[in-house]
């Protein structure tokens, strides 16, 4: 007996012989994960929670006349030019030698952007006059969670979309703005919410590669000032986000690994064929 299709034998199809089962083998994919790994790479989802605990803070401070948009504004200034010293420092500007871009073509990207922003403000505070308050709420909970799904974790899965998760918190923060007091507010909201969402992001991910102490640091702070702004507006809500972020960065490695141990995949020749030759050469 041979293990062919394209011959004849005296056997029926459902033939297999005594060694069928000696090529049984059992989870020869299957990768073994280490707690502290686990957290480590839990950090981006904790930040990405913060980011939006951080937002969301942040308008209702400027709802309640509590916080200022020039003192936002002058705030958040000065943290992205911190961001940005660090952001070339980190790696000694090598990053920004192979892409190319200079410094000046960062400057104008940016002065367009704030004066497209600043023009498009007072457009941004009456687009959804017309919407009641309590859609308005619904939708940015809805683009607010949808941003959270489709980020880009660092996880090679077909969910990831870096730019629908960017535009969905946008969307968000043009739908809070708009319930704002002044235009002033609204374009100070937007601009905020593409620092957090689109700047803060790029450098997580540099200080993840490069310098992971800091990442670590950087996260156990931006969590515990996420939880002191949240801790000032909702005591219940600190604790609730607080267990919810120990849940992430803590519950779930440990129930990652304790499930590792129960899979039990099996592979051998009934597996479908895979062809590892080179057929790219009857592509041309």
């Amino acid at each position: 007996w041979q293990k062919v299709l394209y011959e004849r034998q005296p056997f029926p199809d459902n033939y297999v012989d005594q060694r069928f089962l000696e090529e049984l083998r059992k989870n020869i994919h299957a990768r073994q994960y280490q707690y502290w790994a686990v957290v480590f790479e839990s950090g981006a989802v904790v930040q990405q929670l913060c980011s939006v605990c951080v937002f969301v803070v942040t308008w209702w401070y400027m709802d309640a006349g509590v916080l200022s948009p020039q003192g936002l504004f002058g705030a958040a200034l000065a943290s992205s030019l911190l961001g940005y010293v660090l952001f070339d420092a980190i790696d000694a500007g090598v990053g920004r030698r192979e892409s190319g871009r200079t410094r000046w073509a960062d400057l104008k990207s940016t002065l367009v952007f704030l004066a497209f922003t600043y023009g498009f403000s007072p457009v941004l505070k009456t687009l959804t006059e017309s919407i009641s308050t309590d859609t308005i709420y619904a939708m940015s909970v809805f683009m607010l969670l949808g941003h959270l799904i489709f980020f880009d974790y660092g996880a090679n899965a077909a969910i990831v979309s870096s730019t629908l998760s960017l535009n969905m918190a946008i969307f968000a923060s043009v739908c809070l703005a708009s319930r704002l007091p002044r235009s002033l507010h609204a374009f100070v909201m937007v601009t905020f919410a593409m620092q957090i969402f689109a700047l803060w992001p790029m450098l997580q991910k540099k200080l993840k590669a490069r310098t992971p102490r800091c990442y670590v640091a950087v996260t156990v702070l931006f969590a515990l000032a996420a939880l002191a702004g949240l801790a000032s507006v909702s005591s219940v809500g600190a604790v609730l986000f607080a267990s919810l972020l120990l849940s992430i960065s803590c519950l779930c490695p440990y129930c990652l690994i304790r499930l590792q141990q129960l899979k039990d995949n099996i592979h051998g020749p009934w597996d479908e064929a895979e062809i590892k030759e080179d057929l790219s050469r009857f592509l041309t």
